[in-house]
């Protein structure tokens, strides 16, 4: 395990913390904690750079914490000082990747200001009770199955059934699914759309403890279904969904946000070569004629 020493430095180069930032006022809550050829290190320049470093190290004691980051910090500012004298600043490819680091943080902070007011608590709340809340819950079955490559074994499966056959011994004894037929076979509850269609669809037919009358063939092979219960599964509540809900609402805000911003540009596209990308560069070519 790395020294703390060398958490905080790696999590500040990673991490691009800055002490050189813009303080709009220095008072009391804000003193200057350090000076480095007259810039300023301020405690809320600290603060920010802890709030970069992993867990582990955040969770110090401030007294051993904050002495060693700002040693850090000191050290960080001290180097962009030696880059700026040794003239880094003015290399193209150095301004082009700060150029880059800018571009980034605009983006990062518009998305920001925009986003985040819509993925409020209040607003998931909302989109729960509108999606979830009051609502009945999704049709579940609780099936087994036995799978094999060919219709004439599961054929034969079926028939051994009809003769009294135990369907957990069969499973374990044909099934070509390793996992479900150390298990008798038994995929527990499920909805419709957590199968392939020819499956769920025949084992949603299926009446409880009946076996399907013929093999139902899907994508893995030839299945020999059971289904042994029917039941409406529970609206899941709020925290089982919340992160789910978090991400998707999430996504779909950056997707608008960036759709609204698109609007108001000016798109030109060119091809690797310089050249105007035309509607026929995407066209399929026209088959060889043999």
């Amino acid at each position: 395990m790395g020294s703390p020493a060398r958490l905080f430095a790696a999590a500040l180069l990673l991490g691009g913390v800055s002490v050189a930032a813009a303080h709009a006022q220095t008072d009391a809550a804000d003193p200057v904690l350090a000076k480095v050829n007259g810039d300023t290190i301020h405690l809320s320049d600290l603060k920010a750079a802890a709030e970069s470093l992993p867990a582990q190290a955040r969770g110090m004691p401030p007294q051993q914490l904050y002495p060693m980051l700002l040693t850090q910090l000191i050290d960080a500012q001290a180097l962009l000082v030696k880059a700026k004298k040794d003239g880094l600043d003015k290399d193209p490819t150095v301004e082009h990747a700060m150029q880059m680091a800018r571009d980034r943080a605009l983006e990062s902070a518009l998305l920001n200001k925009l986003v985040t007011p819509l993925v409020s608590e209040e607003a998931i709340k909302a989109h729960y009770d509108q999606e979830y809340a009051g609502k009945a819950g999704e049709a579940e079955v609780h099936a087994r199955h036995i799978l094999v490559p060919d219709e004439a074994t599961a054929k034969k499966i079926i028939a051994e059934l009809k003769k009294g056959g135990d369907f957990a011994a069969l499973s374990k004894q044909y099934s070509k699914d390793p996992g479900a037929a150390q298990q008798g076979g038994d995929l527990g509850f499920f909805k419709k759309s957590d199968m392939v269609p020819e499956f769920a669809n025949a084992a949603f037919a299926l009446k409880d403890n009946e076996v399907t009358p013929a093999p139902v063939k899907t994508q893995f092979g030839w299945h020999v279904i059971q289904t042994m219960e029917h039941r409406t599964s529970a609206p899941p509540t709020l925290e089982q969904v919340h992160d789910e809900l978090r991400q998707t609402m999430a996504q779909e805000a950056v997707q608008k946000v960036v759709a609204d911003a698109r609007k108001d540009v000016t798109v030109e596209r060119f091809n690797p070569d310089g050249s105007p990308v035309k509607a026929t560069d995407a066209a399929e070519p026209p088959p060889a004629v043999k």
